[in-house]
């Protein structure tokens, strides 16, 4: 098994550990339907002995009070779509199809000028530790196209 095999079965799994995280949040968010948000928003401040007056308990408290049944729809469904992708990525990427090189190095590509805005308005640790890993893994993908139109396989 070659190297560049190798590390596109690492990023497969690293992809489909994303989609299933996001799943699990997509199924969170629907286990939510029909609940009083604020509510259980309001008990989680509480439990964590936060102040609710303070600025981020502040701020999570009013996405809650504005958080219904239909915006956690689209909430949960944008969240199974991003699932689905990366698991189909996933899946590319595991049994070497050229298309899931692709679709990581597009996916992986959009998320950079974000990263560098973000990274533009306030420099953080996370920030450079995100764009640094999806560098890599567009790299990887883009050195693997490379590598396959160079040398196809039959």
């Amino acid at each position: 098994m070659s190297a560049m095999f190798r590390t596109l079965r690492a990023v497969a799994f690293f992809e489909a550990f994303k989609g299933i995280v996001v799943l699990v949040a997509a199924t969170g968010l629907l286990s939510l339907l029909h609940k009083d948000v604020f509510a259980i928003a309001a008990s989680m401040i509480e439990h964590l002995h936060l102040n609710p007056a303070s600025t981020y308990p502040q701020i999570f408290l009013d996405w809650a009070a504005r958080l219904h049944d239909t915006r956690l729809m689209m909430l949960a469904l944008g969240a199974a779509l991003y699932s689905l992708v990366r698991l189909v990525e996933a899946y590319g990427l595991y049994f070497n199809r050229a298309w899931a090189e692709i679709l990581a190095a597009l996916s992986g590509a959009i998320y950079v000028p974000f990263e560098i805005a973000g990274l533009i308005r306030a420099v953080t640790w996370h920030g450079f530790a995100l764009l640094a890993v999806n560098l890599i893994v567009v790299g990887i993908m883009v050195r693997a196209l490379l590598t396959r139109t160079v040398t196809p396989e039959s």
